[in-house]
């Protein structure tokens, strides 16, 4: 009962969290305000939390399947108009897997000090379950490779729209009200919604597929976009709820880490992810010369992580989500199998220092 009444008052808090987000105007802010207040609990007031409490696995899973169905509902056959390019873009993503990783493994093992495993899996730039999952099996520093994937998808959603915002001179994404959902779906959709959830996770675990609570239902999706047989459309209210059920439950994940290991490991990431994002934007600038194709919609989609938001942010450029998300996909797989090929040549752990 206390891990029940704890979950709800959560809920409870991170409803006032996203709101008081959406009026300050930050992206993605169903998601990240209610991510900033269960992190603060987490890592200020872990004392007033049940002995043992975790966010509920199965609940986290479920709104993961809902915003992918929503992005899956985005493929259509328009997407695959420009196919051609589809070479060059994923040839990017190819490139920009690779060198990522590789800026990312030496600023976490030069700079942060980390032991060979450790920084090998946190520097993966995608898979974040996957990555986490092998690197344990190897022995590496659980909490601190937790931290850093973590950290990576925090620090790429937050920085990544209000950088853009600046750059464009108005708000994008989520910031400025753009939306992958419907705020006019009737009630009686939520029955097929709930089917689609479930047949997109069974998907995804039969199939493996990375990601597979996500990946599962998006491939329904966008199985069922591409044939006609039904669109699916996910009330805006729905997706807000997701939103705010899977910020919290990654502030929680910081559960029982000191604030100066976070500190620490918040400034890897930013050192981290500005190498990687680095990288994309000259991937990006090289695309641009040889499809034409904008800027600002390539770097989102060489982004190393957020795919709902930089879904978001693509939609408010007037690129289709689904291109991006596509390219995200991509990654995360390429990443994966990179990662399960490369695993086999990394030295053996050694202690990582102490935080004092």
């Amino acid at each position: 009962m206390p891990q029940i009444l704890t979950t709800l008052a959560l809920l409870a808090l991170a409803v006032l969290w996203g709101l008081a987000a959406q009026a300050v105007g930050t992206p993605l802010p169903f998601m990240l305000g209610p991510l900033v207040g269960a992190a603060l609990i987490a890592t200020v007031l872990p004392h007033r939390l049940p002995e043992g409490y975790r966010f509920p696995t199965a609940l986290r899973i479920g709104f993961i399947a809902i915003i992918g169905l929503m992005i899956g509902a985005q493929v259509t056959p328009a997407l695959f108009s420009d196919a051609g390019n589809y070479a060059l873009s994923f040839g990017a993503v190819t490139l920009f897997v690779g060198l990522a990783h590789g800026s990312g493994y030496a600023i976490y093992r030069r700079l942060g000090g980390y032991d060979p495993v450790t920084a090998f899996y946190a520097s993966a730039p995608g898979g974040l379950y996957e990555s986490i999952e092998m690197g344990a099996a190897a022995g590496a520093d659980v909490t601190r490779l937790m931290m850093q994937q973590f950290l990576r998808i925090i620090v790429v959603v937050t920085v990544l729209p209000l950088g853009l915002s600046l750059w464009l001179g108005g708000p994008v994404g989520s910031a400025g009200g753009v939306t992958l959902a419907r705020g006019d779906v009737p009630w009686s959709n939520l029955p097929v919604i709930a089917l689609a959830v479930m047949g997109g996770v069974v998907l995804g675990r039969v199939l493996r597929l990375p990601a597979g609570q996500m990946t599962g239902p998006m491939a329904l999706a966008a199985v069922l976009s591409l044939t006609g047989w039904l669109s699916l459309e996910v009330p805006q209210w729905l997706v807000n709820v997701a939103q705010m059920v899977l910020g919290t439950a990654l502030g929680m994940r910081f559960t029982g880490m000191s604030r100066a290991l976070l500190a620490r490991g918040t400034g890897l990431a930013l050192m981290a992810v500005g190498a990687m994002l680095a990288i994309g934007g000259a991937l990006a600038a090289g695309l641009h010369a040889l499809t034409g194709e904008a800027v600002d919609v390539l770097v989102i989609s060489l982004a190393p992580g957020g795919v709902t938001e930089m879904a978001l942010v693509a939609l408010s450029l007037n690129a289709n989500p689904a291109f991006v998300t596509l390219h995200h996909i991509y990654r995360i797989v390429l990443t994966v199998l990179v990662i399960g090929v490369l695993a086999r040549f990394t030295p053996g752990r050694r202690d990582a220092p102490r935080d004092r």
